[in-house]
């Protein structure tokens, strides 16, 4: 009987689907993991380190390698100026950090907050992180954080100020899509006592006019979003604001403060503790519900690895005998 109940409950088990395997270009760097030692080798021949954060089955580490890194010109840049080592999230190979101290790699990304894959941290000669990306970012503006890599422009420029100068839309004014749960101005945000939620948008934003057409009009999101104290912002305007934590700015100087430097940014924040996550890659709609979920549910008060949540979730909704298709 227990044999036959067991086949039963796994036969209502829902399926998980949109997981991809991905075969990493054998051109990256064969490390030893010692951080120290990459860094080095990549100063003397002029080169600089990105660390290349994944997991098993992530669809979006799939398609930073399959979409990105297949094309010629980004390729051949990054194997020119850049020594990629790829580190598995969740692995137990050794690293040794820049201080010296060896941690397994999942402690290691754990002590960079590593919450989504893939994250790609840039090195500079010093061993210090000049960009994070966290999560994909489509061909035309990973070239652009290659470039900024690179080129070296940290020493001339924030990445905020250099996209602004490179992509279409920076523009003030009109323009931004409106959705009838975001709350309407004047923002005192230091009064806000339930979940907050803050878009930061631009007018003239493909991007942006995804996340309206395919993520927030989707009935799940919607309602999540609903729970919320949502706010959109124009990253680039001088619209009065005050914070949560009371300053008197704009939206302007705030998404500057927050280094907020892509259109969407979706900043989560816990009135009472802050920011709690952030989403500013792209993303389908499963992982944007669970990041909602992951902070209306306050999930985030006891699991800090965002991830973990995201595994535990799934499993939960697979149990209610429910599909979860990550790829959606």
């Amino acid at each position: 009987m227990l044999l036959v109940g067991a086949t039963a409950a796994a036969e209502s088990e829902g399926r998980f689907l949109g997981a991809r395997e991905t075969v990493y270009p054998d051109w990256f760097k064969n490390s030893f993991l010692d951080i120290r030692e990459d860094v080095a080798e990549a100063q003397e021949s002029g080169r600089r380190v990105m660390l290349f954060f994944h997991q098993d089955g992530c669809p979006y580490c799939n398609l930073l390698v399959e979409r990105n890194l297949s094309q010629r010109e980004i390729e051949q840049q990054v194997r020119r100026q850049l020594d990629v080592i790829g580190i598995n999230m969740w692995g137990d190979r050794t690293v040794v950090d820049l201080n010296g101290q060896e941690q397994t790699e999942k402690s290691f990304s754990a002590a960079l907050r590593v919450q989504f894959t893939p994250t790609l941290l840039f090195l500079d000669e010093a061993g210090q992180v000049i960009l994070r990306l966290n999560g994909y970012i489509p061909p035309a503006r990973f070239k652009l954080a290659l470039d900024y890599v690179a080129g070296r422009l940290e020493q001339q420029m924030s990445y905020r100020d250099y996209l602004a100068t490179h992509q279409a839309g920076t523009a003030e004014g009109p323009g931004l899509r409106v959705q009838p749960f975001f709350m309407a101005p004047p923002h005192d945000l230091s009064l806000v006592q339930e979940p907050l939620a803050v878009f930061f948008e631009q007018s003239d934003c493909p991007a942006c006019n995804r996340l309206h057409d395919e993520l927030l009009s989707d009935p799940e999101i919607r309602q999540l979003v609903g729970r919320t104290h949502a706010v959109q912002l124009d990253m680039w305007a001088d619209t009065p604001i005050i914070t949560p934590a009371g300053e008197r700015t704009t939206a302007r100087q705030w998404a500057q403060k927050l280094a907020i430097n892509y259109a969407p940014s979706v900043v989560l924040f816990d009135p009472q503790s802050g920011e709690v996550i952030r989403s500013e890659a792209f993303f389908k709609r499963f992982h944007t519900a669970s990041i909602f979920d992951y902070l209306l549910s306050g999930a985030y008060k006891t699991e800090p690895s965002f991830q973990r949540y995201l595994s535990a979730r799934v499993e939960h909704i697979r149990e209610q005998g429910r599909d979860v298709d990550i790829w959606q």
